[in-house]
């Protein structure tokens, strides 16, 4: 079996962090409730300002499916809302 991984890599504000972190839990609920084949996501502090989001993804067409709703829900708006830069996004398989 395998599993659709995307990683995108962004930056936000230092001072931006802790809104970052109080936006994630509603952003995720969002995903769970409107985003077929979503399976986990994980988001990690590569340094002060940049960030890694690692999400888990049943198949490859559920994550183009969500990336063509972008952010189509409230708290997934909130969250991108404090994005100020993407500086990558990668589409991976685990196997």
């Amino acid at each position: 079996m395998t599993t659709t991984v995307e990683l995108t890599r962004f930056r936000v504000a230092p001072e931006q962090a802790d809104l970052l972190l109080a936006a994630r839990p509603r952003m995720v609920a969002d995903f769970q409730a409107d985003r077929a084949g979503f399976l986990s996501a994980k988001l990690v502090r590569v340094s002060d300002g940049e960030w890694l989001d690692i999400v888990e993804w049943r198949t490859p067409e559920d994550f183009a499916a969500s990336r063509a709703k972008g952010a189509n829900l409230p708290g997934i708006q909130a969250f991108f809302d404090l994005i100020d830069e993407l500086v990558s996004m990668e589409e991976g398989t685990i196997r």
